[in-house]
């Protein structure tokens, strides 16, 4: 069983940051696609950031030149540095990957439970 577990959430004001980090655990032979999604009371979740393995970014135009991912591929890490944050980033901000378990059979999409970013002042 895989599991992903996001932290480095918390409460922060304006202008503020803050960095989240992901771990992953369990079966794992490679991790492909990392992501970060985020989903505000009310709203449908978004994507925010990912980075494959060979670390091409993908940014939501929101959060472009604001927010860096990066990943640690020995580690088998995704991490989000958040910068210059707004009150409207205010979510919880999930963890995804592809996860491969076994080299043959298809990755499996995997969530993380969640961390709540409060930006507020």
């Amino acid at each position: 069983q895989v599991q992903l577990v996001e932290s480095g959430g918390g409460s922060v004001q304006p202008g503020g940051s803050l960095l989240l980090s992901c771990t992953t655990s369990g079966i794992i032979f490679s991790v492909n696609r990392m992501a970060w999604y985020r989903q505000a009371p009310g709203k449908e979740r978004e994507l925010v950031a990912s980075i494959t393995s060979t670390s091409t970014t993908y940014y939501a135009d929101s959060v472009k030149g604001r927010f860096t991912i990066s990943r640690d591929n020995a580690k088998k890490m995704v991490y989000l540095q958040m910068n210059s944050l707004k009150p409207e980033d205010t979510a919880v901000y999930f963890c995804n990957a592809d996860v491969l378990s076994d080299p043959f059979r298809n990755a499996k999409n995997c969530w993380g439970q969640g961390t709540q970013v409060t930006v507020s002042s």
